[in-house]
């Protein structure tokens, strides 16, 4: 019974049960087993703590308990004797009774002093069958009794045997219908709670030292809330988290139609100007300013940041949760593996890359009609076709369904892809930095028959299925764009993707649990969805639609959306608008456009910095000079987020180094070059708190006239597109493609995918194709030295000079000071 009832209780399309046992199967264990809030007879404990402590509302009455009272009627100062009333409709009734002002005396039946106390009561209510050794007679005349004995509810009695049929038919009757009002409360109590709710948030309190401590010092100094009711606080139901761990959980998916017809809130973007080596503080504003959102002005807020690669964590950059006194916690769950999105992607990734080459293998080494019995094997004495190779046959022209039916053109027309080896464009991946994987070779043991060939591994965020990841509007989304995923050409010139491969819906198996977004905190215990994390120089660079469109209904009509977009304006932010904008329909309110004293001294004209490096005197001392220079690329960066029309704020992320003046000169100036509000931070050394005037800043800008507007049209042929990129965005005076690159432009064309968005696959670290050039430089032909296509997640990427897919670990990467204190299990040494 107990397993049944535990099934029940997971089952969505359930939302009450009735218990129908024997008397002698009401244990608590049984009774306890329900779900409190499917308890239809209001007997679990946890109903009847509710009830007796008075909370009516989070509760419902036992039927047979509503039904004695629909019957008893101005109980005041009345002695009510509750006989053979036991156990859960015992304490139910007698709860009730006091409330409405009865004395209440219970009795067993065996008691000596029943005849006593039957002799005095005003109102008799007997909970069992009534032994025949209590003679009526001992019940003084004008006594009110009723019989409650739980058989009533099935109507099993047999009335005309009793001598109090007429009142126990009534009770019987009446709890019938009470259960049926109890059925209705609990439906409409659930269709309340799929309903938005207002939050009910608790901030965690924060208590800012001075000198900041270390990162992972300040994440483990917090108590994070355990995520079940962080999950609660913003209005989540049980039924739509998966938790991992304490802090953790996957967010599902069927919210979103849940609250479809819930306004969405506002929606903020987090860019940079053109930042050094050492990055700018994107995350950590994205974090300080939801901290100043919620815990501070009490406005609903959600932070929506990438995974981060571990590639950066162990080498140079180190993690992505932010830093000081605007993170996430804990980081070091959040920098390392999460809940295993990235895994997931290298796991399908690899699969697709495996069965290319093996699917190489097998055509060469079989004839048509061997091929065509292993694609298609008899099995238990039976041939067909799997969903996915009918899908082919339908792709082919084929309009059969019955194998042994194909001629032998058509037999070799569908077992055989004729990959063009070297135009295969898919590469395995790794989320490591390592420089030795750029180029390998693949197929030198003897089992591989010969077949060699050149190859390369990528880093794992790079893959087509982390962009597909964080562009995927829904499952169906997914599983439709992981089969488009171009891998190669066949020897026709046609493309051939992983739908030909028949691997789609494997690959969508191994993403099922990374298409959702995983829920944490901030340390200020505001909420964050961390979900997806394709680089900004060779991928998009933006964090996850889906968790965008998630936390856009939650926050609810009047909070934020901060979510951020990877490296400067002109990187990950014109990628923003052009890519993720077109996949989700979502149009950003206000950018908040991140700079720093440090990075504008380096674009006036200061000295190389290098990570790792002590910064030179010209970062640390006071130069005005190099501040005004350098806020050349904050101009251009404020004008090209105006070439979409959107109300911009500059946040300055300020270090302990800066001077007052160079503060007040670069928000002065960020003004005159028409940003609606410039404002300096202290969020790393302060929290939420550092942050609230930029968050006053976004709150007013966001209510500005916003006249979003893409930079091209889709229309367009694709050099034009990137034209209009190079100069709009990056101010070249043209560009140049070389020949390999106009004939992959040429291919894709013609192949029809012409009408796709651009991803530039440029530097970071300058407007230019050169890294060394800072500031804004003009007069440049910026150079494509190729071009190639994501289709699944739609896109084509022009690869900017040379561009590397797989970073390199530098002379002392950061995994030196990585380590694990065996007795505490504790990880150390991340930032």
């Amino acid at each position: 019974i107990v397993s049944e009832i535990l099934r029940l209780n997971e089952d969505p399309n359930v939302q009450g049960l009735a218990l129908e046992l024997p008397e002698s199967l009401y244990s608590s264990k049984i009774l306890n087993a329900v779900k409190p809030e499917k308890d239809v007879d209001g007997l679990s404990s946890v109903n009847l703590g509710h009830l007796v402590r008075g909370d009516v509302y989070d509760c419902l009455v036992p039927p047979t308990v509503c039904a004695v009272m629909e019957l008893l009627e101005n109980l005041g100062g009345k002695t009510v004797l509750l006989v053979g009333a036991s156990g859960a409709v015992g304490a139910a009734l007698q709860s009730v009774l006091l409330r409405e002002g009865a004395a209440i005396v219970s009795c067993p039946w065996k008691a000596p002093q029943l005849q006593n106390e039957l002799r005095h009561a005003d109102v008799v209510v007997l909970g069992s069958m009534k032994p025949d050794d209590v003679p009526v007679s001992w019940i003084k005349p004008g006594t009110t009794v009723i019989s409650c004995s739980r058989d009533l509810l099935s109507e099993k009695r047999n009335y005309s045997q009793q001598n109090n049929s007429a009142a126990e038919s009534a009770v019987g009757s009446l709890a019938i219908a009470m259960r049926m009002q109890n059925m209705v409360k609990t439906m409409e109590r659930w269709i309340q709670s799929r309903q938005y709710r207002k939050w009910n948030l608790h901030c965690l309190k924060l208590q800012p030292l001075s000198p900041v401590p270390s990162d992972i010092e300040i994440s483990r100094a917090q108590s994070p809330k355990a995520v079940d009711v962080l999950a609660k606080e913003i209005g989540l139901l049980t039924d739509e988290i998966e938790i991992y761990g304490q802090t953790k959980a996957k967010v599902r998916l069927s919210l979103l139609e849940r609250l479809k017809d819930q306004p969405d809130g506002k929606y903020v973007l987090v860019a940079g100007i053109t930042p050094t080596p050492l990055g700018e503080g994107k995350s950590t504003v994205t974090v300080g300013l939801v901290q100043a959102l919620t815990a501070h002005l009490k406005i609903n807020s959600f932070a929506c940041l990438r995974q981060p690669s571990q590639g950066p964590t162990f080498g140079v950059k180190g993690g992505a949760a932010g830093g000081g006194y605007a993170q996430v916690i804990p980081m070091e769950e959040f920098n390392l593996h999460l809940t295993g999105d990235i895994h997931a992607i290298t796991a399908a990734n690899n699969l697709l890359a495996a069965a290319i080459d093996a699917r190489i293998l097998h055509e060469n080494t079989q004839s048509d009609k061997s091929l065509y019995n292993r694609l298609v094997p008899v099995v238990n004495g039976v041939r067909g076709f799997s969903p996915i190779q009918l899908a082919r046959l339908r792709k082919l022209g084929i309009n059969k369904t019955d194998p042994e039916t194909l001629t032998e053109e058509e037999i070799s027309k569908f077992a055989r892809l004729d990959i063009d080896p070297p135009t295969i464009t898919w590469q395995r991946v790794v989320d490591t930095n390592d420089r030795f994987l750029r180029k390998i070779t693949v197929g030198q043991a003897n089992t591989e028959k010969g077949f060699v060939r050149q190859a390369q591994f990528d880093i794992a965020v790079a893959s087509e299925i982390m962009a597909i990841l964080a562009l995927t509007t829904s499952p169906q989304d997914m599983k439709e764009r992981l089969g488009k995923m171009v891998v190669a050409n066949d020897k026709k010139g046609e493309p051939v993707t992983a739908e030909d491969l028949g691997v789609t819906g494997a690959l969508a198996v191994l993403m099922k649990d990374a298409i959702k977004p995983t829920l944490m905190q901030t340390l200020e215990g505001t909420p964050v969805f961390v979900h997806a994390g394709p680089f900004a120089n060779i991928a998009h660079g933006n964090s996850s639609v889906l968790a965008d469109k998630i936390a856009l209904k939650l926050v609810g009509e009047k909070g934020f959306v901060v979510t951020e977009a990877g490296f400067g304006a002109d990187i990950g932010m014109e990628k923003f608008f052009n890519i993720k904008c077109r996949a989700s329909g979502l149009f950003p309110s206000v950018v908040v456009l991140v700079a720093t004293v440090r990075a504008l001294k380096m674009h006036g004209g200061g000295p190389n910095v290098t990570a790792g490096a002590p910064l030179k005197k010209e970062y640390t001392e006071e130069n005005l000079q190099l501040v005004a220079d350098g806020c050349c690329n904050l101009q251009k960066q404020i004008q090209i987020t105006q070439l979409f029309g959107v109300p911009v704020v500059v946040a300055l992320n300020v270090f302990k180094t800066d001077s007052p003046a160079e503060v007040d000169l670069v928000c002065k100036i960020a003004k005159q070059s028409g940003a609606f509000d410039a404002v300096p931070c202290n969020h790393w050394s302060a929290g939420g708190r550092g942050a609230v005037k930029l968050a006053q800043a976004v709150e007013k800008a966001a209510n500005q006239k916003n006249s979003f507007k893409y930079l091209y049209n889709l229309e367009l042929p694709i050099v034009e597109k990137i034209r209009i990129i190079a100069q709009k965005v990056y101010g070249a005076q043209d560009i140049e493609l070389s020949p390999v690159a106009q004939s992959q432009v040429d291919r894709y064309t013609r192949q029809g995918f012409g009408n796709l968005p651009i991803c530039m696959a440029k530097t970071h670290l300058s407007l230019s194709h050169q890294p060394e050039r800072k500031g804004v430089p003009t007069g440049f032909i910026l150079p494509i030295s190729d071009v190639r296509a994501s289709i699944g997640a739609g896109f084509i990427y022009p690869l900017v000079g040379t561009m590397s897919t797989m970073p390199g670990l530098p002379t002392r990467p950061c995994f030196y000071d990585i380590d694990l204190d065996p007795v505490t299990e504790q990880v150390k040494g991340l930032f």
